[in-house]
């Protein structure tokens, strides 16, 4: 009998000093991972977003392609890296959109920035070959000041 409650006096100190260190050291609880919505997710799921990308690969591709058999100085290389500048200072542009604004990122404003690239891409083009005063350079900014005019109205 006397060793019986030595072992329940040992079982006791030993369920005692467990349960203190299970509560020093508790197991993490595992929670469901939050849903955190940065500021480019919204716009990276955007079909804006995905007509812009779409272009951009188009334009990385023919690049890579050329440039197996062209120089950077190739104008048609360049014409695309130029574009692709304009593609990126508008996908900038477009992170000022809010969140709460994410509607306004549609598929149609991805093409009104498309379109409006290659324009200014062309702009850029006739500009350096004729100057500003001759006439195709003129109709040409006239095109890219509209569809800039039709972007701006969208986002605000």
């Amino acid at each position: 009998m006397k060793y019986l409650k030595v072992i329940f006096v040992f079982t006791g100190i030993l369920m005692f000093t467990s349960g203190i260190a299970a509560q020093k050291n508790p197991k993490p609880v595992k929670t469901p991972p939050e849903i955190v919505i940065t500021a480019t997710q919204y716009l990276k799921s955007s079909p804006a977003f995905a007509e812009i990308l779409l272009r951009k690969t188009d334009l990385i591709s023919e690049v890579e392609s050329l440039l197996v058999t062209y120089t950077e100085d190739f104008p048609r290389v360049k014409e695309a890296r130029y574009e692709l500048d304009v593609l990126n200072t508008e996908l900038t542009g477009l992170l000022k959109v809010k969140p709460d604004e994410k509607e306004k990122l549609s598929l149609a404003l991805g093409k009104l920035i498309v379109r409006k690239a290659e324009f200014e891409t062309d702009y850029w083009n006739l500009k350096a070959k004729y100057g500003d005063d001759h006439p195709d350079v003129k109709r040409a900014k006239r095109k890219t000041e509209i569809y800039a005019k039709a972007i701006k109205d969208i986002l605000g």
